[in-house]
């Protein structure tokens, strides 16, 4: 049955009346990288069985697909309908129908949180230091603490020297505890702008009495002025006193209550549950270590920094209600206070019940269709042999780092292309990290090469390794363009310099694109 047609004007519809829609991409994320509309959330064709029911899990959401032209949106189109989704159709004529009825594209990634950092820093002039001020600070023994507010492993890669690492969201509750004299100066880095402004306007918003400001641009500002980084540092804050954390709590829900956020009691929770035609999406927004010590059923884990930052990944269905959890309010609250700004309905939980749930969470993924496997020992008899192919459906970084001996990277979106550039073979083996995406993938390989046997890897790769057989690095044998994640010029440590500079110019641009597209919602407070 051909799928309906979702016009332009349909979903800017949507998006101003703030109902729910999933606008997704399905190309690979360096091509939507390159251009997409402000709310459109990058959802690969390569993996879409395994991410589709956790990041949009309502089954009757409204579903836009698109791509470029490149004919995967009605195939994924086609995988979501066989996934059980009701409502699915097509973006009438594709991101060039998008763009020829005068709709905005942006580039990058994490669109809507970064504009919206732009946003806030330009309403309320969140203070910001250059980097040469912040070194000379530090040389001069000055009183003064640089807190990274990103990702530990970010933050271990290359850091402000001397910098401890404190993640978006634990700023407010661990601010007052690193610098307990109010005469202290605090930096808040990232590694461009986004969450050094809204963690230092988190800090400014809750009345934090220390002297705050934002690393100017970030690690990027610091490269770009000459200056040496850290690598592999380790600093962390300490445990947290019963009073500071107290303080912290009722500087959290002030903010969050003036970005109207609400409280949610068990009954609300239980009429939530029960609400069919919403999209409710549950996050604890604590480190991963506390979740895994203990969580409440039906909660995923997304620390309140990276939640901010990548609400587009997290949270795809645009107009659906989010509600947050943690253990003391502080974290929930400031990370709502955001979301709420945002246009999101936000909401906290009142008072948790026991954290009954231990370990990381699962994610729901359908049963893939049943196929040949083989074990790690027999394919590596079948490789001396010769004759049998290795397909690698990893991560293209995943695959570079180590990989069966032999095997060639593919992506799923670019099968029949890559199963081209491959010598013929009579037998063809599937994997990936633990096999579960090649296991849905077996059976368009086997289409596409009727003649051939096809098998999947019992346990994929991680087995092959654990059964102590060899892994090679490198990128020896790419069948696919390593299109499936786009290079951030502000990750690592060899970004070059012209990269850098110009995802700054991109960034100080976003606020006036926001008004060209006109679909924000955002309010500052």
């Amino acid at each position: 049955m051909p799928l309906p047609l979702t016009s332009f004007d349909e979903v800017r519809a949507a998006l101003l009346a703030q109902r729910e829609i999933a606008l997704l991409d399905v190309r690979e994320e360096d091509p939507f990288a390159r251009g997409h509309p402000l709310f459109a959330a990058n959802l690969p064709l390569s993996g879409i069985e395994l991410d589709a029911w956790t990041r949009i899990p309502r089954l009757d959401t409204p579903v836009v697909v698109y791509d470029n032209g490149e004919g995967l949106a009605a195939v994924a189109a086609g995988k979501l309908v066989a996934l059980g989704y009701t409502r699915v159709s097509l973006l009438a004529g594709g991101l060039q129908g998008w763009r020829e009825a005068g709709g905005e594209l942006f580039i990058d990634v994490n669109v809507p949180s970064k504009a919206f950092g732009e946003l806030v820093e330009h309403e309320r002039q969140t203070p910001s230091l250059p980097a040469p001020e912040v070194l000379r600070l530090l040389r001069s023994g000055a009183d003064v603490v640089v807190l990274d507010a990103r990702r530990f492993e970010e933050y271990q890669t290359m850091c402000i020297p001397g910098g401890i690492s404190v993640p978006g969201a634990e700023l407010v509750l661990r601010a007052r505890a690193i610098a307990p004299d109010p005469a202290t100066r605090i930096v808040v880095n990232c590694a461009g702008r986004t969450r050094s402004i809204i963690g230092t306007q988190s800090l400014v918003n809750a009345g934090i009495p220390n002297p705050v400001a934002a690393l100017r641009n970030g690690t990027i500002g610091w490269v770009l002025a000459g200056q040496e980084l850290d690598r592999g540092a380790s600093r962390r804050p300490g445990a947290i006193d019963a009073a500071v954390r107290a303080e912290a709590t009722a500087r959290a829900r002030a903010v969050a209550a003036k970005a109207g956020v609400r409280s949610a009691s068990d009954d609300d929770l239980a009429r939530f549950a029960a609400e069919a035609g919403r999209t409710i999406y549950r996050f604890d927004v604590r480190t991963p270590e506390e979740y895994e010590a203990g969580h409440l059923p039906g909660f995923r884990n997304v620390p309140g920094g990276q939640l901010v930052q990548e609400t587009d990944h997290s949270a795809p269905v645009r107009g659906a209600r989010i509600v947050l959890v943690d253990d003391d309010g502080v974290r929930a609250n400031m990370t709502a206070s955001w979301l709420g700004q945002m246009g999101w309905e936000a909401w906290v939980v009142a008072s948790p019940a026991a954290f009954s749930e231990r370990g990381a969470a699962t994610a729901a993924v359908p049963q893939a269709p049943a196929h040949r496997t083989v074990s790690p020992p027999e394919l590596a008899g079948w490789m001396r042999e010769g004759g049998t192919a290795v397909l690698d459906f990893a991560p293209s970084a995943r695959h570079v780092a180590g990989h069966i001996p032999g095997a060639w990277f593919v992506l799923r979106s670019q099968l029949a292309q890559a199963l081209d550039a491959i010598r013929p073979a009579s037998r063809y083996v599937l994997t990936c990290g633990t096999s579960a995406l090649a296991r849905h993938v077996a059976a368009e390989v086997a289409a596409l090469r009727p003649q051939a046997e096809v098998r999947v890897l019992e346990g994929g790769t991680q087995a092959w390794s654990a059964a102590g057989l060899p892994l090679e690095s490198g990128e020896q044998r790419l069948a696919s363009p390593r299109i499936d994640r786009y290079r951030r010029p502000y990750e690592g440590t060899d970004a070059p310099r012209a990269a850098m500079q110009a995802y700054l110019d991109w960034e100080y641009g976003l606020v006036a694109q926001l008004g060209r597209d006109g679909t924000h919602a955002f309010r500052v407070i």
